[in-house]
């Protein structure tokens, strides 16, 4: 998807791409050939070919940042595919929804091979840096729960440079409300031993350990990284069918 993407080049908005997918221009290579038989048009061709160049530099460079300072975070899906092992599968449990009034219990991180899971007391304050691996983040809800709780309790925390929010990917595909409600939806995801378990049983499992349980504990971890590792085959499915949604609607449109 990324090199059928041109929303991120001068003068190039929703509208104009999407009537270059339906002109049979699907990448940048078809893109820069066309270039020189083009009007002006809405964009300028000496700028947009120079964009085109410094498009292929980044790509080649593996420099996914350079793609999220340009698109819009609604887009940031469509640097996935090209980049699947740069992204770092994120979600928090807490004892409130606010920093102000509750603290992080547990963090898992999932990506570049390896799930890692962080627990308050014991090395959560080695998050921020381990975060510093990744150039992109993937949540669902993180935009408004999960990273500005986490700004929050670590000042020194800096979020990955591109952010795909699933919860906002889902909406535009019509699916809304929780996690585990589109998991089953999808028939998505892998629940074993966490069965039935949400957020406020989260918070009671956090307490049970405190007062002296490892087990109330253990359930937590695993609760934790089963929200967080399902969310990689939530965003291959999402990321594709969004695919097949606009190229193919630029297909059936110039049929």
């Amino acid at each position: 998807m990324l090199r059928s993407t041109f929303l991120h080049l001068p003068g190039i908005g929703p509208a104009t791409e999407a009537a270059l997918w339906r002109e049979g221009i699907r990448d940048w290579a078809e893109l820069a050939h066309a270039l020189p038989e083009r009007g002006g048009g809405p964009y300028s061709r000496e700028r947009v070919a120079i964009e085109l160049a410094a498009s292929e530099r980044a790509l080649a460079e593996g420099d996914p940042a350079w793609f999220g300072r340009r698109l819009p975070e609604a887009e940031h899906w469509r640097l996935y595919s090209r980049f699947p092992d740069r992204v770092a599968f994120l979600d928090i449990e807490t004892t409130g929804l606010s920093p102000y009034a509750g603290i992080v219990t547990v963090v898992t991180v999932h990506g570049g091979g390896s799930t890692r899971s962080f627990i308050a007391g014991e090395d959560l304050e080695e998050l921020p840096a381990y975060l510093r691996r990744f150039p992109i983040l993937a949540t669902f809800n993180g935009r408004h729960f999960d990273v500005p709780f986490l700004e929050a309790c670590y000042p020194n925390l800096v979020a990955p440079p591109v952010h795909i929010d699933l919860r906002f990917v889902f909406y535009r595909l019509g699916l809304s409300g929780g996690l585990k409600r589109i998991e089953e939806r999808l028939g998505i995801g892998d629940r074993s031993g966490v069965e039935g378990i949400h957020g406020l049983d989260a918070v009671r499992l956090w307490q049970e350990y405190r007062r002296g349980s490892p087990a109330a504990l253990d359930k937590l971890v695993r609760y934790n990284r089963a929200d967080t590792v399902n969310l990689e085959p939530l965003l291959v499915r999402a990321a594709g069918d969004l695919e097949r949604r606009l190229l193919g609607a630029s297909l059936l449109a110039s049929a």
